[in-house]
């Protein structure tokens, strides 16, 4: 296999549209997701139209181990990673002591622990031929703190800030590390986390576009890339260090509660 991208919530919204961007490259492919009927249905899209391979691994990766179990079959199948793109994560709307325990403990373990432990893993090799990229999806909302979404926001500073100093950690090598972040996106994100019936949904931006503005600054190199944000929410984010705190916590949650 050439120059394999291995992609994490493959199955739809971003992380298929990243698929499809690298297999028109007539780069290879493993597509990690836990829906197999729709990995093995991009499998057949992707194969036929580029002429490429592809392998797809099931995998819930919000279950602890089983980023370990993909690193073992990647090693079994004898492929070398060129990209590694940590795309799956998931949101949850409500207020924090509300919200099922079971499934924010979940989102910690997708949104953080399955990405930092599958870097961990596969960042050595990348390291020995001193080649490879690693793009991480993290989000405009690790900006700011996230009243009504706390641990999602939470998890995903955490990702930008590891993103960050993991890339400073490999300045003289030639492994490049960059953080792609979305504003509101149409995704299955907005209706599995309770966000597309609230305001910051309203004007949401296309997966191919975000997708496409993640892959080109995967391959420049770029530390972050912010992606499909209104020219209003530009502006909000430009004000965040000048705005007071209550301000701000209070105009996220405002933006972030259901009609």
């Amino acid at each position: 296999m050439k120059k394999v991208a291995l992609i994490t919530g493959a199955s739809s919204g971003i992380g298929k549209e990243l698929a499809k961007i690298h297999a028109s490259k007539t780069g290879d492919l493993i597509l990690v997701a836990r829906s197999g009927d729709k990995l093995e249905a991009l499998k057949e899209e992707l194969e036929k139209e580029y002429g490429i391979n592809v392998k797809n691994i099931v995998k819930d990766l919000s279950v602890l181990g089983t980023a370990q179990e993909v690193y073992e079959e990647v090693k079994s199948l004898g492929i070398e990673v060129e990209y590694l793109v940590n795309n799956a994560g998931f949101g949850l709307l409500g207020k924090f002591n509300e919200l099922p325990w079971q499934r924010q403990q979940e989102m910690i373990n997708l949104n953080m622990t399955a990405l930092t432990e599958l870097t961990y893993l596969f960042l050595p090799e990348m390291v020995a031929r001193n080649s490879g990229k690693i793009l991480n999806t993290s989000s405009t909302a690790s900006l700011l703190p996230g009243p009504l979404q706390a641990v999602y926001y939470a998890s995903k500073a955490y990702v930008t800030f590891f993103g960050n100093a993991l890339a400073e950690e490999l300045y003289n090598t030639n492994i490049t590390v960059t953080n792609l972040l979305p504003g509101a996106t149409e995704t299955d994100f907005g209706a599995t986390s309770g966000m597309d019936k609230t305001p910051m949904f309203q004007n949401a931006a296309s997966a191919s576009g975000v997708a496409k503005d993640g892959y080109n600054a995967m391959m420049r190199g770029d530390l972050d890339v912010m992606s499909g944000l209104t020219f209003v929410q530009k502006l909000m984010i430009k004000m965040i260090p000048f705005t007071p705190k209550k301000m701000l916590l209070k105009n996220i949650r405002q933006m972030q509660e259901v009609n």
